[in-house]
């Protein structure tokens, strides 16, 4: 069952077909990640899995760019950072500050839906550590990533550098990260960051929602098992993520969604399957 999702000033988000479209809105700012974004983004992502029936969500941008990153007003904001004070506290405090900023990011990684990106222009800073937590990526022909941190006097600290590695090859990350410079749309292609290229944004978004279409087709517990599968075993060995596997697979499978598929092959039409039970806050309150 959906309701009506809260409204946000980052993002415009649009339910159709149990695909969760949100639409980076500020374009006039080049879709900064201000402080505003930092806060909506995972209460737009938590919204959409508590409160709609989706089983994908669409991640794509207005304007200009996709985003120009990091709003530098986030870290001269002294009620975050402040900038007098104990040195060890100050330090802590920042890690915190960083830490924050980092879960912001990781609830496209948490969530137990698939999240694609839908990128246009330039996918600068911030922004490409955000993508970097996504499932899939796509982007239009004149498309570009760049590792905006270095140039500006800083290391990238909320994510890229963590996530990039396992997303193209070392050499080219390192490379990336030092130097500062561009990645175009068809190098990260031909280096498999991005799964497709589009020749404008409007084909890009014709084609990203006929592929998550295709996936909420498929039985929700299914694909949602895959996605925790794939996140784990990027971050455990080849052993422990086996037997993880057969752990949930003993807890988890059931022979229902598959009844479901065999029956409606064998009519000739299209399975439905249950939505998952909606994630709710403890107890239900």
């Amino acid at each position: 069952m959906s309701h009506p999702l809260p409204s946000f000033s980052c993002f415009d988000v649009h339910l159709d077909n149990h695909i969760a479209h949100m639409v980076m809105s500020r374009p006039e700012a080049l879709n900064s990640m201000n402080q505003a974004f930092w806060l909506e983004l995972p209460q737009c992502v938590q919204a959409i899995e508590t409160q709609t029936n989706a089983r994908v969500i669409v991640i794509s941008s207005t304007g200009k760019h996709f985003s120009a990153g990091m709003d530098l007003a986030v870290f001269s904001n002294p009620k975050a950072v402040p900038m007098t004070g104990d040195p060890g506290r100050m330090a802590e405090n920042l890690r915190r500050v960083v830490l924050q900023l980092q879960a912001t990011l990781s609830s496209l990684e948490q969530v137990r839906l698939p999240v694609l990106t839908a990128v246009h222009g330039g996918c600068i800073g911030g922004a490409l550590d955000m993508i970097c937590a996504a499932d899939m990526r796509y982007c239009t022909s004149d498309a570009y990533f760049t590792i905006k941190e270095t140039e500006l006097g800083m290391t990238a600290d909320v994510g890229t550098l963590q996530r990039l590695p396992h997303l193209l090859p070392q050499g080219v990350v390192r490379e990336l990260a030092y130097t500062g410079r561009n990645l175009s749309a068809q190098e990260a292609l031909s280096l498999g960051f991005v799964n497709a290229v589009f020749d404008d944004q409007a084909a890009m978004l014709e084609g990203v929602m006929a592929i998550a279409q295709q996936i909420a087709k498929h039985s929700p517990l299914a694909v949602t098992g895959c996605k925790e599968m794939l996140n784990y075993s990027r971050d455990h060995s080849v052993e422990d993520s086996l037997k993880y596997m057969a752990t949930w697979q003993a807890g988890m499978f059931r022979p229902h969604d598959m009844m479901k598929t065999f029956q409606a092959k064998a009519q000739k039409q299209t399975a439905e399957y249950d939505d998952l039970f909606p994630v709710s806050p403890l107890f239900g309150e």
